[in-house]
């Protein structure tokens, strides 16, 4: 049990893989799964995630031990994800990790205030809890989950409103698109979507056609 007087927070896993999805798919990651989340998708793959208070607290200089030993048995990178990450604070755990010399990338829906640093934000904004508009301008990756038609326009509406929120001078984020695992009518609107316009590209979970964690 963690000393409850340290620096903790509540995580779901810890694991060193490959990154399976988005811009940074194939690529070598240690992940902190953190604990909590009240966006709620019907479709969500960790549901498991979502009672905070159901998974331990974890001290961040643990955290960040695993992280110095992930750099060093070859992650290119840390993954914050979830459940929704920005449901606990990230600034100190952030900090804890700048030891390690990885790059931070946070994976959030941006139904939360952005907290910590991060080199590399992808956000997958969800229909039901809009992303905080903060996100939008300063995300490097837009990932938005397919199921159904409507989620089409939503992606573009997104898109809209994260590049019309930065100066020119700005890069606009990569846009993805991706299916809902396990649903082909929804990799069928996708593929269709990408297919007929070049700015977006087909995000598929990789990790789930290669079996890997």
């Amino acid at each position: 049990m963690s000393d409850p007087a340290l620096p903790a927070l509540h995580v779901v896993e810890t694991f060193h893989s490959l990154q399976g999805e988005g811009m940074h798919a194939g690529r070598s990651a240690f992940f902190i799964r953190l604990a909590g989340c009240d966006v709620a998708c019907p479709w969500c793959d960790t549901k498991h995630s979502w009672p905070e208070a159901a998974h331990p607290r974890r001290p961040l200089a643990e955290l960040a031990a695993e992280a110095g030993a992930a750099a060093a048995a070859g992650a290119a990178f840390v993954v914050i994800t979830g459940g929704e990450p920005l449901q606990q604070p990230l600034a100190d755990l952030c900090a804890a990790l700048v030891p390690a010399g990885l790059p931070l990338h946070l994976e959030t829906s941006g139904a939360g205030r952005l907290s910590g640093r991060f080199d590399w934000i992808s956000l997958s904004p969800k229909p039901h809890r809009p992303p905080e508009a903060g996100l939008l301008a300063r995300c490097h990756e837009l990932k938005v989950v397919v199921s159904a038609l409507e989620d089409l326009a939503f992606a573009e509406a997104m898109a809209a409103e994260a590049v019309g929120r930065r100066s020119p001078a700005e890069p606009a984020p990569q846009l993805l698109l991706q299916p809902v695992w396990g649903q082909p009518a929804a990799q069928e609107l996708a593929v269709a979507y990408v297919r007929r316009h070049p700015a977006w590209r087909l995000s598929l979970q990789s990790h789930k056609w290669l079996g890997v964690r």
